[in-house]
């Protein structure tokens, strides 16, 4: 069923996406801010996609680039709608609605934000069913719906169209090229494709399903209940039901540089119990998690950093010297995990050696 979003729904969705977002997915502070001040007291339509009518055509928006460069450069707020127009100019098409390519924080944001300056619906459902660095990393493409022509915008009114026809790697190649010389962030449209595409290959319903995470895992603290209980009783029954809490410590140190477009690095938790030290490596979002060298969760299922008490989830780039943490780890939806998915956004895909294992075969939980 469809729903109506407002203003106050906002910080709930940005903490639910954040999760989800798995550590990557943009700051979801700066995208709760830049969608409060568009959308004001007015409401967006948020079209289930049972409700989109096949013919319908959906152009999904977002942000690329490098976490850490999001918190310093800070979007002029105009660039994800100048896609948009940018592309239904280059297709000679009018969009019907938008949609998010993944969840996390700032890109659950960001269709948001156009639809406000629009007047478009915004699909629930989105590419990736939780974030991944590159473009071509999407369910649309695994699935048989391709990214090009995409239209990049940036700060300054710079528009850029980029057709490579099939092949999304490639397009993911120049987009990337191009965000690093706009400063290292742009906004995207891409992947434009019927309704009946969308309702094929997209995860759904992941919008909701951040909202009534967040809005769990706030209710739960304000009653002075488990914020973990809370995430594990929302996800139950979903298709990311598994969940599993894979160490609790203390980071202790993290390795992070921006290269290539990306954040990419490690970060150490150290527990108080065993003395084994937990790792997670990541690529804007965190990527595989280690305890005592043996993993314990691996893309595509999604590894998420929190604060050890309210669960409030920690971004890549807030990973801090000190922080007390909990780790999650959260299984992916089975769409995800077909050998055409973990060819486009499993391990290999990463560069890692590992084989994908789902999380749900990890070890008992650790206590605090």
């Amino acid at each position: 069923m469809s729903w109506q979003l407002r203003a106050s729904d906002l910080p709930d969705l940005a903490r639910g996406a954040t999760l989800l977002g798995t550590g990557g997915g943009g700051d979801p502070y700066i995208g709760r801010m830049l969608a409060e001040r568009v959308l004001g007291d007015r409401a967006i339509t948020v079209l289930d996609p049972d409700d989109l009518a096949d013919e319908a055509f959906v152009i999904p928006t977002a942000q690329m680039g490098a976490p850490t460069v999001m918190v310093e450069k800070i979007p002029a707020g105009t660039e994800p709608t100048l896609a948009l127009r940018t592309l239904e100019e280059h297709l000679g098409r009018k969009a019907d609605a938008t949609m998010p390519i993944e969840c996390g924080g700032i890109n659950s944001m960001i269709p948001l934000i156009v639809a406000a300056e629009t007047g478009l619906p915004v699909v629930d459902a989105d590419g990736m069913g939780r974030a991944f660095p590159e473009l071509y990393m999407e369910t649309f493409a695994v699935y048989g719906v391709h990214g090009s022509p995409l239209a990049i915008a940036g700060e300054r009114g710079e528009r850029v169209v980029i057709d490579t026809g099939d092949d999304d790697r490639q397009m993911e190649w120049l987009a990337r090229g191009i965000t690093i010389r706009l400063g290292g962030v742009a906004h995207i449209a891409e992947y434009a494709m019927t309704g009946a595409e969308v309702k094929r290959t997209a995860v759904p319903r992941t919008l909701s399903m951040a909202l009534s995470l967040g809005r769990s895992m706030r209710l739960a603290r304000e009653e002075h209940r488990s914020p973990f209980d809370a995430i594990a009783l929302t996800l139950a029954g979903t298709q990311y039901a598994h969940v599993r809490e894979l160490f609790v410590g203390k980071v202790t140190d993290v390795e992070r540089r921006t290269t290539d477009g990306f954040a990419k690095g490690r970060a150490v938790i150290s527990g108080t119990g065993d003395g084994e030290d937990f790792e997670i490596e990541f690529q804007n979002e965190n990527l595989i998690a280690r305890r005592g060298g043996e993993v314990v969760a691996i893309v595509p299922d999604l590894v998420c950093v929190v604060d050890h008490e309210s669960a409030e989830p920690i971004t890549t780039e807030g990973l801090r010297y000190g922080q007390r943490v909990r780790v999650l780890g959260i299984s992916t939806p089975e769409m995800m995990r077909t050998p055409e998915a973990l060819e486009a956004f499993g391990p290999s895909s990463f560069g890692l050696k590992e084989d994908f294992a789902p999380v749900e075969g990890a070890a008992v939980a650790l206590r605090p």
